[in-house]
């Protein structure tokens, strides 16, 4: 339980400042691209990368901060920031082909879930 308690006071605290970043990037550049998203999604890759490496290399820290940091605060920011480190981390262990077959994957199946998802909600 103590886990989950970190986990989601991160992912709040995550999810406000991907809101906060989301509609400052999107009035500073009048949104005629979603460059709110695309910023917290590359500003997200990076933390997450920077995070989950420092943590690796300095075991000594708490597990609950780690957790609070990278799955809550990163997840809560981005998922899209996952989905990068995890494609780089199969990409620097030599599974190019499992990583390339990740990424188209994950983006099909995202473009399909979203189509349907549209679809359905639609219905309702």
């Amino acid at each position: 339980m103590g886990e989950f308690f970190f986990v989601a006071l991160g992912g709040a605290i995550g999810s406000g400042a991907r809101y906060i970043v989301s509609v400052f990037v999107d009035r500073w550049l009048q949104r005629s691209f979603p460059f709110g998203t695309f910023a917290v999604n590359v500003l997200g890759s990076l933390l997450l990368g920077a995070l989950i490496e420092y943590f690796i290399a300095h075991k000594s820290h708490h597990p609950g901060l780690r957790l609070a940091l990278t799955t809550g605060l990163m997840g809560g920011f981005t998922t899209y920031s996952t989905f990068n480190y995890e494609t780089l981390h199969l990409t620097g262990e030599g599974a190019y082909g499992v990583a390339a077959l990740y990424v188209a994957a994950t983006l099909v199946a995202c473009l399909v879930g979203g189509a349907i998802g549209i679809q359905l909600g639609r219905l309702f």
